[in-house]
């Protein structure tokens, strides 16, 4: 730890191999959600365990072909990450630079914890009271979603929503602003169907996902 204030303190990056991930001290983490951060979308993740030098992560699906990533926590601090392996549904990745675990582990941030939410658009369908209309989800989580209509919706109002590749969903709106809507649905997804739903919904990976129509099983 003192090479990492060392390093910190002189201001130059640290460079890790691998021999370093494998030496550095881990600290288990039994369930730690968040999100992966790439050119190609957001997808979610479990932190596994940590060190100064990087971090293993519970995935679950194939993640984009590239190296370059980065990890956001439910405090909404950001860490640099370049994959170093991949197995299974577990992938290791070096930080960008040495970290401090406690304040990882602490997720000490001036932010307060939220909700993971996925920043995904895509056209989507609403039917309230007879009637139908068009909206965008502009973003995504377990428990609802933020879209864009201009069919006016009320407080409270039932809606139901559905997409291309997404399921039938009820929903209960829950907060309005000019014409953005925040939906709460009346089932909430699991984590892993929220992850799986995730990345079908972007450009890579469309296939490995559930399809709809089992999700809108156990939703129904």
């Amino acid at each position: 730890m003192d090479e990492v204030r060392a390093n910190q303190e002189s201001g130059q990056p640290r460079q890790v191999s691998v021999e370093d991930l494998r030496a550095a001290p881990r600290f288990t983490l039994l369930i730690r959600s968040a999100k992966l951060l790439c050119e190609h979308g957001e997808y979610l993740c479990i932190i596994r365990d940590v060190s100064a030098s990087g971090v293993r992560l519970r995935t679950f699906h194939p993640l984009p072909a590239i190296q370059a990533f980065s990890l956001e926590l439910s405090s909404g601090e950001r860490f640099d990450l370049e994959r170093v392996w991949e197995g299974g549904d577990h992938a290791g990745f070096r930080f960008a630079d040495w970290i401090e675990v406690k304040d990882f582990i602490a997720e000490a941030s001036p932010y307060p914890k939220r909700s993971l939410r996925l920043r995904l658009e895509f056209p989507a369908k609403l039917e309230v009271d007879g009637n139908s209309g068009e909206a965008m989800i502009r973003d995504l989580s377990r428990e609802g979603a933020r879209i864009e209509s201009e069919l006016p919706l009320a407080i409270r109002q039932k809606v139901r929503i559905s997409a291309k590749g997404f399921p039938s969903i009820v929903c209960n709106v829950a907060w309005r602003s000019a014409t953005a809507y925040g939906l709460v649905f009346q089932q909430v997804f699991t984590f892993e169907e929220l992850a799986k739903l995730a990345a079908q919904l972007q450009p890579v990976n469309r296939s490995i996902a559930p399809s709809p129509s089992a999700i809108a099983r156990r939703i129904a």
